[in-house]
């Protein structure tokens, strides 16, 4: 499989590790009137969870993310005029660049998001890998609907 690169000449794996850094160097420092509490983010705020549009961007610009913080996937059920999504949680940095997900975790199938969506909060210090899985990952696979957030400690004071 070729790599791809962004208009700034970075890789996906690149611009994933780039976001990572970037949100440890933020820290505390990102938003400190918005880390002392949880926060609730719709993923993807009003374009929601939707094929065509780049999660990683928007984790990107969205971040730093919090301990605790919910993240909000909101979607439309299938219908004869929509696509169906779900949401699953990669278990490693390999499984989600390979878009593999075999040993995923279904967090919200096809009818989930729809409503209110469904809510999924950070409550580990870990990285959280998450992807479309419809139809054997065909989304997460085009490269976009695909995302990893690494949920920062609080701040206090």
């Amino acid at each position: 499989m070729a790599t791809r690169y962004n208009k700034l000449g970075i890789s996906r794996a690149g611009l994933i590790l780039l976001v990572t850094a970037a949100s440890l160097l933020t820290g505390c420092m990102g938003r400190p009137s918005k880390a002392n509490r949880p926060n609730t983010i719709v993923v993807g705020g009003s374009q929601g969870w939707r094929f065509g549009f780049n999660y990683t961007d928007w984790a990107f610009e969205n971040g730093p993310f919090y301990l605790n913080d919910t993240l909000v996937f909101k979607y439309d059920a299938p219908n004869s005029t929509t696509f169906p999504h779900s949401v699953y949680l990669l278990p490693d940095f390999w499984s989600f660049l390979r878009c593999d997900l075999r040993r995923a975790k279904q967090v919200g199938n096809a009818i989930a998001g729809g409503g209110d969506g469904f809510r999924f909060v950070l409550n580990r210090w870990q990285p959280y890998f998450f992807a479309c899985g419809e139809r054997n990952g065909f989304h997460c696979k085009a490269g976009l609907m695909k995302f990893v957030v690494l949920p920062f400690p609080r701040c206090h004071g």
